[in-house]
């Protein structure tokens, strides 16, 4: 058999895929248009506004009072101007150290006379100023009292002594013999300004008696004796064991002194 050749397919010319392609571009076009116009015929909406509230009627106008007049308004008074703070005055330089003492004395008797170093000042109270710092002699006196005499130490700057003639100052002691009528015993003769008191072994001669109790007390200075008479009590004979009859008118002296002081501020009758 004869096998017969099959035909050919006809073959495409390039005119055939222009048009393919126009075709293509002309739906392309066609649809981006219809896109177009349908977007821009659409009107916009419209705006909306908001109501407005309702007005209320206004009311008729009523007549305006009558004005009354206004009391004038009394001025205020200004307030008081205020001056200026004076500047604050700079603080003073601190002054320098004093080199020299000023002594200020007093006395519980006015009026006696103060001497320093043997020189005369003046009375009672006084100051004394420009004093060399150091040892000074002090010396005040006044009628009537034993005179003071103390060594002061002066410092520089001010400082004070305080003189006193109304108190009794007394501490007094003697080693003596008291003579029995038959024999004798030593001891001591203490005198302070509450009294006398003698102190011993012996019992039975021990004594302490305040002044006001003392109706005598004397010396013989010949004897070398110091005699004492206790009211509603004995009557005492003292000798000195060892200095002699100065060294017992001494004691004697000073203790009279004493009770004479105390007699004098009212201490004693």
């Amino acid at each position: 058999m004869a096998i017969l050749d099959e035909p050919e397919p006809p073959k495409r010319s390039g005119g055939f895929w222009m048009l393919v392609v126009l075709a293509i571009g002309l739906i392309v076009l066609a649809f981006a248009g219809y896109k177009y116009f349908s977007s821009t015929a659409r009107p916009a909406p419209a705006a909306v506004r908001p109501m407005s509230p309702a007005v209320p009627a206004r009311p008729a106008p009523q007549p305006a009072a009558p004005v009354q007049p206004q009391p004038a308004e009394r001025p205020r008074p200004r307030a008081p101007r205020r001056e200026a703070a004076a500047p604050k005055p700079a603080a003073p330089a601190p002054a320098p150290a004093p080199t020299t003492g000023t002594v200020t004395i007093e006395s519980d008797v006015p009026g006696a006379l103060v001497f320093v170093d043997r020189k005369y000042l003046g009375k009672t109270p006084i100051t004394q100023p420009d004093l060399t710092p150091g040892a000074h002699q002090l010396n005040v006196s006044v009628q009537g009292y034993d005179p003071y005499s103390s060594t002061i130490d002066v410092k520089p700057g001010p400082q004070q002594v305080a003189v006193t003639f109304k108190q009794v100052t007394l501490h007094e002691q003697i080693a003596v013999v008291h003579k029995h009528a038959f024999g004798s015993c030593k001891g001591t003769l203490v005198a302070t300004p509450d009294g006398l008191q003698y102190d011993t072994t012996d019992t039975h001669d021990a004594f302490k008696v305040p002044f006001s109790r003392v109706d005598g007390f004397t010396v013989d200075y010949l004897k070398n004796n110091l005699e004492i008479k206790v009211r509603g009590g004995r009557t005492y004979n003292f000798t000195e064991q060892t200095g002699g009859p100065d060294t017992l008118f001494v004691f004697h002296r000073d203790v009279q002194k004493a009770i004479d002081m105390l007699k004098k501020l009212g201490e004693l009758k």
